[in-house]
């Protein structure tokens, strides 16, 4: 499988990311391992996780994810054949979070640790600050790059004119700048994305990584009323889309579907890859069999007459 550019990062990567939001939170460490195991298989390497992933689990504390991967890192020594993307920002205690230099500092150190790696591909500010300056932010992201601890960095839920304005801070003071950028965007829930944020990174060259792809699962097809929404711990994320338009990208899907011999879950990353601005859709997956569906996908080239489907139903 031919590698695709992270954006200007220098580091290549297969059309699709591996959401590590599922590690310590719906499969356990054994069932974790499986599916990076047949992810990496398939010949693809982005992983992405979060300290704080799975904070919100019964009994969790934030950075389940990471450290799982970390075991899996060790076990498998396969630390130089893959993209390790984390993230920083969000509350893991009611001191501990934002990006300021010092906790930036002491939330790397953690990130690494658990990881149990030298080094973090992508790190990524998770939300936006408005209460640190950018450069302060930015200033501590280029230490850590000079340091050798990060690589390259990436903005999270950063809304248009605050990604602008870290990239005008960046080539103002020569600080290193975001060259990914990862929003919610999936066939669910596409304003945000494309009214202001998908222009700005087609011009600026930025690397787009987005999350909730398959929207929570809805797109899958297996929620399609709220009687379904007890088959997973993430069944009620996706009671919002249960409505006449959910109704209806489902329908168009699974005409795209059947019309490829493929699943909604396919069709529904292969839309997203038609999209000149996305590099990756980040997509989780709990079985070994969910895996291969979701890599299968970035393989489903989609017409014009499907994607017109899709856009219409979606719009």
């Amino acid at each position: 499988m031919k590698k695709i550019p992270l954006g200007k990062t220098g580091m290549f990567i297969g059309p699709l990311a591996f959401g590590g939001n599922v590690f310590g939170w719906t499969i356990d460490q054994a069932a974790s391992f499986k599916v990076l195991d047949a992810f990496v298989a398939g010949g693809f390497n982005l992983i992405d996780t979060a300290d704080v992933y799975s904070r919100w689990a019964k009994g969790n504390q934030g950075g389940e994810s990471e450290t799982i991967i970390g075991n899996w890192l060790k076990q498998r020594g396969s630390r130089d054949s893959v993209i390790i993307a984390t993230k920083v920002g969000k509350e893991m205690a009611p001191e501990n979070k934002g990006l300021s230099a010092k906790y930036i500092r002491a939330a790397v150190e953690q990130s690494l640790k658990r990881l149990q790696t030298d080094y973090i591909d992508l790190y990524q500010s998770h939300d936006d600050d408005i209460n640190t300056a950018m450069e302060e932010t930015l200033g501590t992201f280029t230490d850590l790059i000079k340091e050798g601890k990060v690589r390259a960095i990436g903005a999270s839920n950063f809304s248009a004119g605050r990604l602008k304005h870290a990239l005008d801070v960046s080539q103002a003071h020569g600080y290193a700048r975001y060259q990914t950028l990862q929003p919610l965007y999936n066939l669910c829930e596409r304003d945000a994305y494309e009214k202001d944020l998908e222009p700005l990174c087609i011009e600026q060259e930025i690397g787009v990584i987005n999350y909730y792809a398959l929207a929570s699962g809805f797109l899958t097809g297996k929620y399609r009323s709220e009687g379904d929404l007890s088959k997973s711990p993430r069944g009620q994320g996706v009671k919002k889309y249960l409505n006449a338009k959910g109704m209806a990208i489902l329908k168009a899907l699974d005409q795209t579907a059947s019309r490829y011999h493929s699943s909604p879950a396919a069709v529904s990353i292969a839309w997203l890859l038609a999209r000149p601005s996305v590099t990756a859709p980040i997509a989780s997956a709990t079985t070994v069999q969910q895996v291969e569906e979701l890599l299968a996908a970035t393989s489903l080239n989609l017409d014009r007459t499907a994607i017109d489907l899709l856009n219409a139903a979606s719009q």
